[in-house]
This record gives C-alpha cells, structure tokens and sequence, in this order.
C-alpha cells in the first residue's frame, strides 16, 4: 500500500504552516482534518475531510 502525505506548505494559509503529515491514506486524514481544526479553525465537517483527501500526495521515498 502507498503511503499518503498532506502537506499544509501546499496550501494557502496566515500562519504559513509547514507540518507534513503522512502515512496509511485514513491516518492522513483523521490527522490532517484535527489539524485544520485546532490550529487553523476549519469547521470539522465531511466536506472539510474530502478536501483533505482530494489533496493527499503519495509519499516519494528515496532509495
């Protein structure tokens, strides 16, 4: 399975965050969405977790 990765540099935001955020495609999520709630104040909703998941990367490993 590919691991997945949100990353707040790629989207928009006043405080600049910079928190990466990966692993298993419903970690990122759950993890993500109670991010954007306590530090960004986003409204936790479904609409808030399917922009989270529209977004998801796969995670580029170096080998």
């Amino acid at each position: 399975m590919t691991r997945k990765v949100a990353d707040c540099r790629r989207t928009p935001s006043v405080t600049n965050c910079t928190l990466t955020i990966s692993g298993e495609e419903e970690e990122v999520v759950r993890a993500a969405a109670e991010h954007a709630v306590s530090v960004h104040g986003h409204p936790d909703s479904l609409e808030l977790r399917a922009e989270i998941r529209a977004g998801l990367e796969d995670e580029r490993t170096s080998v």
